[in-house]
């Protein structure tokens, strides 16, 4: 009996430990190209001024129905993002179409976000996204190695979305996204984001004053002044963010999400 005690314990350690071993491995490689994607529910297009990409988001219908119905995201849901680049004019200056948008060329790829128990078992607490784990493919259906290598940045990009389960485009899947465009905001300690540029780009205040950004892009943005450890929330389509400025300097800000969106702020007695 002893040692049917034994070999059961044994059993039990070897499924935990496999187990334990099993969320650990899962990463992009378990994720498969999403063949016939294009065929799903297409839920939000996006323009992204930053890269001169034009974006397209699908998932299956089932999930979609889920979240306008107001329950969670389904466990097993996949969503797929197809990458195009924009077409441009002989300056480099990305082609809209009738309404605005981005004029699509060539797919460049296919990024891929999955949702299943257990998957985020294995992930750091710090980058976890709940049970999503990512994956980046090429046009042709194959994985994308180098993005694959460095798959930390989809969870670390994803992170400040923890609210809205991580999924950035929870806006549209619901159905409640925007879709008029935001007028701009006229104040003297006003702010517009706008095609990935901070309007107008330097602004001064008086020291006590405060400063409202407004988002007027498809895409979310957080503005953050790094030396001051301030950061408004992540702001949506028409969502604005206030910060205060208690003493005189000059600041430099950024886009938490996109680093490469820059302000100034010089604040005087």
């Amino acid at each position: 009996m002893r040692h049917k005690r034994i070999v059961a314990g044994l059993l039990s350690v070897a499924a935990a430990v496999g187990g334990a071993f099993a969320a650990a491995t899962v990463g992009p490689e378990s994720i498969a190209f999403p063949q016939g994607y294009e065929k799903w529910q297409l839920y939000s297009t996006v323009d992204r001024y930053d890269t001169k990409q034009y974006r397209e988001l699908y998932t299956s219908p089932e999930a979609v129905k889920a979240v306008r119905e107001g329950r969670p995201i389904p466990e097993g849901t996949v969503i797929a993002m197809a990458i195009y680049g924009a077409q441009v004019d002989d300056k480099g200056v990305p082609v809209k179409d009738a309404k605005g948008r981005f004029v699509k060329n060539k797919l460049g790829g296919v990024t891929v976000m999955e949702k299943r128990k257990g998957w985020g078992a294995g992930v750091p607490d710090e980058w976890r996204n709940g049970d999503w784990q990512y994956a980046s493919f090429m046009a042709d259906g194959k994985p994308n190695e180098k993005a694959n290598s460095g798959i930390k940045a989809c969870f670390v990009c994803h992170k400040p979305h923890e609210k809205q389960d991580f999924v950035i485009s929870l806006a549209s899947l619901s159905g409640k996204f925007p879709t008029k465009a935001v007028s701009a905001k006229k104040g003297s300690n006003d702010v517009n984001i706008n095609g990935f540029t901070f309007g107008p780009g330097a602004l001064s205040v008086k020291k006590g004053q405060s400063i409202n950004w407004t988002n007027a892009d498809d895409s979310p943005h957080q503005v953050t002044v790094a030396s001051k450890s301030l950061k408004t929330n992540v702001l949506l389509k028409g969502q604005s963010g206030k910060l205060k400025f208690d003493e005189a300097g000059s600041y430099d800000y950024a886009c938490a999400l996109h680093p490469a969106m820059k302000g100034k702020i010089e604040v005087t007695e």
